[in-house]
């Protein structure tokens, strides 16, 4: 195992440095689709009520059928993982956005809005700040199941540490195996303890207007 290492530390950097790049332009997107459903859902009941039905039908699709799915039209590699990545977020990032500001007493905002304050401004001066611990918990949650999803996509060429643990399955390398499947976790461990202490510093420092 660790004679595979030292050889093969470079294709290992490599592979890490794809997973991540993966996972980072994942959670920009999915931060700016999900802002935009989360708006829609706020101030639209219509949308409340279809959106979230909606993403919850897609969450439950499999991963590998849904690469299948969009194969056709976007082709194989990081394209279409990232597109599939973006799109299960989705449901996570919704789910745990509206709790947040949905778990705002709704006195808060009114006193706001008695004040003076649009609901734009209510909304980015009240409402946001108030539910940024939720938010990060969406986002942490989000986050580790992208690594996890992301793994997979190695099976239709978007490369990452997938490719060295199905490339492992494929030729029955053990090392292979064990350093693709030991990188994978360390990285969702490692993005979900990030997240985790800045879930804590917000906890420490509470908003102040």
């Amino acid at each position: 195992m660790i004679d595979y290492m030292v050889k093969h530390y470079d294709d290992l950097i490599r592979a890490t440095l794809e997973h991540l790049q993966i996972v980072l332009i994942t959670l920009l997107l999915s931060l700016v689709l999900a802002s935009f459903f989360t708006l829609l859902c706020t101030y639209f009941k219509t949308a409340s009520r279809i959106i979230p039905g909606i993403l919850s039908m897609i969450y439950s699709i499999p991963s590998l059928a849904m690469f299948a799915l969009l194969i056709p039209l976007t082709g194989l590699g990081k394209t279409t993982a990232i597109i599939v990545l973006v799109i299960y977020n989705q449901y996570l990032l919704l789910q745990n956005f509206l709790a947040g500001l949905n778990g705002i007493d709704k006195s808060i905002a009114e006193a706001a809005m008695s004040m003076g304050m649009t609901p734009l401004q209510t909304l980015v001066k009240i409402k946001l700040p108030l539910s940024r611990k939720a938010f990060i918990a969406g986002i942490r949650i989000a986050m580790v199941a992208t690594v996890s999803i992301a793994t997979i996509a190695a099976s239709i060429n978007a490369g990452g540490l997938g490719s060295i643990l199905f490339d492992g399955l494929r030729t029955m390398n053990p090392a292979k195996i064990v350093w693709g499947s030991l990188l994978s976790a360390l990285l969702a461990v490692f993005i979900d303890g990030l997240l985790r202490f800045a879930e804590k510093r917000l906890a420490l420092h509470p908003v102040r207007n």
